[in-house]
C-alpha cells in the first residue's frame, strides 16, 4: 500500500459515512442473515473455508449486501477486484479479467471480483463476464436488489449461487447501532447519550435498512449541542433525524404484492387482503388494475362456489373506472373482503381448462348430426337436426340425449 492510498483510507476512516465506517471485517462482526449464515449455513462455510465461488446476493438496500462482499474480501486469500456496474464500462471489465489472467499465472491465485448494481450491466456488459466466470478465472460476487433471475442474464445465473438477503430485524439493528456508539471513533468522540427509546425508534423506522439507521444516529449525534461534555440525543431530536421511508414498489415488488393479494384472498384472510390491497394504493397503484386482480380472483377461486362475487368484482371494476382514487379504495375494499370471505371453489376454472385441452388434443371432432343447425333449406336433407328432442317440450322429464361425440367429462363441482 502507498502512501497516499494508506492517507486516503485514514480520511475515510474519519469522514466517511457512519454506516461505510461500521462495514464488518470478519463474520463474527456481520449481524443479521442467520438464514444463510448461521454456524453450518452453506454461505458461511464457503467463507470460513475460502472457497466461495461465483454467487450473487440479492434484496433491498442496506441490508447488508457490500458490507457482506466486504467480509468476504478480508476472509479471501485470493485477489479481490471490485467494479460498480454504474460507472464501468466493456473495457474496464476485460482490464479486470486481464489482470486476473496474469495474477492467475505469475502467483497461482484466484481473482475475486465484486460487482456492486450488478443488474445495472446491460447484456454485452453480462456476457464479457461469461467465459472467464465459465472457466473460474473470475469468481464473481454480484450484488443487487432486483431478483437476479428477472435482471441477470440466464447463463451467468446458472453458474452462480443465489443468496437472498432478507431486511434486518428492529433487534438486529439496535445490536448495530449500540456498537457504533461505543465503538465507533467519530461517535465515540462527542460522547453521546440518547435517551430511552431513540435507538428503536431508529431501528423501527429504518424498515430493516441498517445504514439507513446509522445515518439517522450519525445525523442526530453530530447536530446535538454539547452540554457538560455529552450530547444528549432526545426522542425529539431523533424523529427529527429520520423520516418515514416510503413504500418500496418496485417492479419485483409490484408482482410480488399483487400474488400476496391474490393468495391472501383465495387463502380467506381477510386482513392480509385488505393489508395488501393497501400497500398497493399507498404506493400508487392503478386501481383499475386491483380491480381486474380481484375479478380474475372471483371467477377463478371463487367461481360457482358463489357466483355473486363475480358480480361484485365487476361492479368495483368500474366504480374504480368511474370514480378513481380516493373513493375507489372503498369498493375495491368491499370486493376483495367479499371474496376472501366467499366459500371457494375452482370447479369451473378446473372445467374450462380441461376442455381446452381436449379441444387442443383432438380438435377435429364433428358436431353430432342431431344438433347441427337445422334451420336453412336442405339442411333436413342432410340429416341435420333429425331425432333433436326439445326439452321444454318435455318438462319434468329427464332426456337422454347426447351432446358431445365422445364420452367425456370436465365439470366436478364440489361440495
Amino acid at each position: 500500500m502507498d502512501l497516499f492510498t494508506h492517507s486516503m483510507e485514514q480520511l475515510l476512516e474519519k469522514e466517511a459515512p457512519l454506516a461505510w465506517r461500521m462495514r464488518p471485517k470478519s463474520l463474527s462482526e456481520f449481524v443479521g442473515q442467520g438464514h444463510i449464515l448461521s454456524p453450518g449455513k452453506l454461505l458461511r462455510r464457503l467463507i470460513e473455508a475460502d472457497r466461495v465461488q461465483s454467487v450473487i446476493l440479492f434484496g433491498k438496500p442496506g441490508i447488508g449486501k457490500t458490507s457482506l462482499a466486504n467480509v468476504i474480501a478480508h476472509s479471501t486469500k485470493s485477489a479481490f477486484r471490485t467494479l460498480n456496474a454504474v460507472t464501468s464500462s466493456v473495457k474496464d471489465i476485460r482490464e479486470v479479467i486481464e489482470t486476473a489472467k496474469e495474477t492467475q499465472k505469475l502467483y497461482n491465485k484466484k481473482t475475486l471480483l465484486f460487482v456492486d448494481e450488478i443488474h445495472r450491466f446491460n447484456k454485452a456488459q453480462q456476457d464479457a463476464l461469461l467465459p472467464d466466470v465459465e472457466k473460474g478465472i473470475i469468481r464473481l460476487i454480484g450484488a443487487t436488489t432486483y431478483n437476479p433471475f428477472f435482471s441477470v442474464i440466464p447463463a451467468l445465473v446458472s453458474r452462480s449461487q443465489i443468496f437472498e438477503l432478507q431486511p434486518l430485524s428492529i433487534e438486529d439493528i439496535g445490536i448495530v447501532l449500540t456498537r457504533a456508539l461505543a465503538v465507533d471513533v467519530v461517535l465515540t468522540r462527542y460522547n453521546p447519550e440518547v435517551a430511552d427509546g431513540v435507538l428503536s425508534y431508529f431501528a423501527h423506522y429504518s424498515n430493516g435498512d441498517v445504514r439507513r439507521a446509522l445515518n439517522a444516529l450519525e445525523l442526530a449525534t453530530l447536530t446535538t449541542p454539547t452540554i457538560a461534555d455529552k450530547r444528549l440525543v432526545t426522542m425529539e431530536i431523533a424523529m427529527e433525524s429520520i423520516d418515514k421511508k416510503p413504500v418500496v414498489y418496485d417492479e419485483n415488488e409490484h408482482f410480488d404484492v399483487i400474488s400476496a393479494f391474490q393468495k391472501s384472498m383465495r387463502g380467506s384472510d381477510v386482513d392480509a387482503t385488505l393489508y395488501w390491497m393497501a400497500k398497493m394504493i399507498y404506493a400508487g397503484e392503478d386501481p383499475v388494475y386491483i380491480a381486474r386482480r380481484i375479478m380474475v380472483c372471483a371467477a377463478e377461486d371463487v367461481g360457482d362456489a358463489d357466483p355473486q362475487a363475480l358480480v361484485i368484482a365487476t361492479s368495483a371494476f368500474t366504480a374504480a373506472q368511474q370514480i378513481g382514487l380516493p373513493e375507489a379504495r372503498i369498493p375495491l375494499a368491499l370486493a376483495a373482503t367479499y371474496i376472501a370471505k366467499a366459500p371457494k371453489s375452482n370447479a369451473v376454472y378446473c372445467a374450462i381448462d380441461a376442455a381446452i385441452s381436449e379441444v387442443s388434443n383432438n380438435p377435429d371432432l364433428s358436431v353430432p348430426a342431431h344438433l347441427r343447425d337445422a334451420h336453412y333449406p336442405g339442411a333436413k336433407s342432410l340429416g341435420y337436426g333429425k331425432d333433436y328432442i326439445y326439452p321444454p317440450s318435455h318438462p319434468g322429464e329427464k332426456i337422454e340425449q347426447s351432446y358431445l361425440p365422445i364420452n367425456k367429462k370436465f365439470y366436478f363441482p364440489t361440495k
